[in-house]
């Protein structure tokens, strides 16, 4: 059983204001999402609260609040762990990714003027140069953005809320395959932002739904099962 602390060098700061089992809640989450926290990785109330600087309590609450959304699994006589999504689980989550996004396609397409296409290249040049350079961790945090841009382009407020619900999931099964996506992501990326600036609603639901279902694909033929 491989007992977990935190990787050297990604010990987070609990600078922000607010409750402080919030803030270890939010450290902890971030961790787990970019997989700095391995899923099926032991998790150990001291040891995490030792290297965070604070209390077992607030750690605690947090693994706690973590088990019930998913996130963590606390197993009697065992101890916490972070949670290993099945395949099936997946799955699921990344078909309703493409209901999502391929309506806020539409949208941005109707809806976005030259400032928010504007936006979309600066985003996506940003992120192609991540991949050139093969930093996973930026390419990773750039494709959020530039899919929460895009839904925010879509100015559908409850469409927002349901996609804010599955955002990181989504990022914590797009991390291990970024790499594998590199620039074919970001190509993608650019006929989506040439059908958004043309205010092709047809095209840039078909661009948005087949781009999120190459993830999804991706996902389940990755290589690295972890």
């Amino acid at each position: 059983m491989v007992s977990a602390g935190l990787p050297q060098g990604t010990v987070p700061k609990l600078e922000r204001p607010g409750p402080l089992r919030e803030r270890i809640y939010e450290a902890l989450l971030e961790l787990i999402t970019t997989r700095a926290l391995r899923p099926g990785q032991h998790l150990v109330e001291s040891e995490l609260a030792g290297q965070l600087g604070v209390s077992r309590q607030p750690v605690r609450e947090a693994l706690q609040r973590l088990n019930t959304e998913g996130w963590v699994d606390l197993r009697p006589a065992q101890g916490a762990f972070v949670h290993e999504p099945t395949e099936e689980e997946a799955d699921q989550l990344l078909s309703v990714r493409t209901v999502l996004e391929a309506e806020a396609a539409r949208l941005a397409a109707a809806n976005s003027g030259a400032a928010g296409i504007a936006a979309l290249e600066r985003l996506c040049a940003k992120g192609e140069q991540a991949a050139a350079d093969g930093d996973v961790d930026l390419a990773v945090a750039t494709n959020a953005e530039f899919h929460a841009k895009i839904m925010e382009l879509a100015g559908n407020v409850v469409l927002a809320e349901l996609a804010g619900q599955v955002d990181r999931r989504v990022r914590w099964y797009y991390t291990p395959v970024a790499r594998q996506r590199g620039k074919q992501s970001w190509i993608e990326h650019r006929d989506l932002i040439a059908a958004i600036s043309a205010h092709d609603e047809r095209r840039a639901t078909e661009v948005m739904r087949a781009h999120t279902e190459h993830t999804r694909t991706t996902y389940h033929e990755r290589s690295d099962l972890a």
